[in-house]
């Protein structure tokens, strides 16, 4: 009854002043509103939007299709013979009981700057409770506000912090650029005299259940879990021929998030070097990657294929495009916050 008198408007036999112009748009948006109310939206995350403008590819079509299949079979070994890391599995099992009775360092590497620091706390008292429990680690905090962790929390047996003062990088672009290269410089002078292995993670996440020696080995990637059991033209690789982060349509075999990544020093000071490099070469020519410095983690894993995979249980967020993990290990909160309602971000410490 609402859209009445509009019709007849149309239909050229009434005329109407402003007014009822606006009222009977409103009340059309109302109406729209009441038909759609019951419908449940969710917000899909801008690496699918991208895919889907791009390729043509609805992704969350794709994860809908492969679910069972995906749920039936969980891949435990790359092509070229790397595990890929289940914490269920029995090869994890037997991984963890062959190191139970060797000493090994670890080091546990993140960057605390600006708004990020507030993460900070949570990420280390999870870690606590779950990091390579029983083991000996040491947690790299580079931040630009060291005051802000004193009084620092205390640490269990054989576990201990070292906090690296950094200048504060403005922007999450500069931040990206620079990553890389401030992790290789803490790698190499000084978690390399103190630690055999070294995992770099973002600050935003939190250790939700055990996460133990099953991830050691040379060179460890992990999953990105929205993009697990995708084809290959979904992958968000960069494709533009002029950056230095390009990647053919022919290479490629899985999607890593940046998110942790880790193994012997030498192997990751290495692997952060060049890409640091990469991202500064490809910064003086005014090139920038599409994915930052995830684009060129990818590049580099296919030249030099990691020798431990760890699946998405070791990083997961809540989305309808995640893979449905066994069990969640751990969770990213910073890409878990971007899809929640504002009050959901709060409740959750987004």
């Amino acid at each position: 009854m609402v859209l009445f008198p509009l019709c007849k408007l149309l239909a050229g036999s009434v005329r109407v002043t402003k007014k009822q112009l606006v009222l009977y748009g409103m009340l059309l948006s109302l109406l729209l509103y009441l038909l759609t109310a019951g419908r449940i939206r969710v917000d899909t995350p801008p690496v699918s939007q991208s895919l889907k403008a791009e390729t043509g590819i609805d992704v969350s079509d794709v994860r809908m299709a492969s679910e069972d299949e995906e749920q039936q079979q969980l891949t435990q070994e790359t092509s070229w013979g790397a595990p890929l890391v289940w914490g269920d599995s029995k090869d994890s099992a037997r991984r963890r009981a062959e190191l139970s009775h060797h000493n090994i360092r670890t080091g546990l590497l993140t960057l605390a700057v600006g708004p990020y620091a507030h993460y900070l706390r949570r990420f280390l008292s999870s870690a606590e409770l779950y990091f390579l429990p029983g083991s000996t680690v040491i947690y790299y905090i580079l931040t630009d506000s060291p005051r802000a962790l004193h009084p620092l929390p205390q640490m269990g047996p054989g576990r201990e912090v070292r906090v690296i003062p950094v200048a504060e990088r403005l922007g999450w672009e500069h931040l990206a650029q620079r990553r890389m290269a401030m992790l290789a410089s803490a790698i190499k002078e000084q978690a390399w005299q103190e630690v055999e292995y070294v995992f770099c993670m973002d600050v935003d996440q939190e250790f939700v259940a055990t996460v133990g020696a099953e991830i050691l080995g040379e060179l460890v990637a992990t999953l990105h879990p929205e993009l697990y059991g995708m084809p290959r033209k979904a992958f968000p690789y960069e494709r533009k021929p002029s950056s230095l982060a390009s990647v053919g349509e022919n290479e490629g075999d899985y999607y890593y998030t940046s998110e942790l990544y880790g193994g012997l020093c030498m192997e990751v000071y290495d692997m952060t070097r060049r890409c640091s490099q990469l991202i500064l070469q490809d910064q003086e020519k005014g090139v920038m990657a599409r994915g930052l410095e995830e684009s060129y983690l990818n590049r580099y894993l296919i030249n030099h294929w990691p020798t431990c995979i760890l699946s998405p249980e070791y990083s997961w967020w809540e989305s309808a495009l995640a893979f449905n993990v066994p069990t969640q290990r751990v969770v990213s909160l910073g890409r878990q916050c971007v899809a929640l309602e504002p009050q959901k971000r709060q409740e959750q410490g987004c």
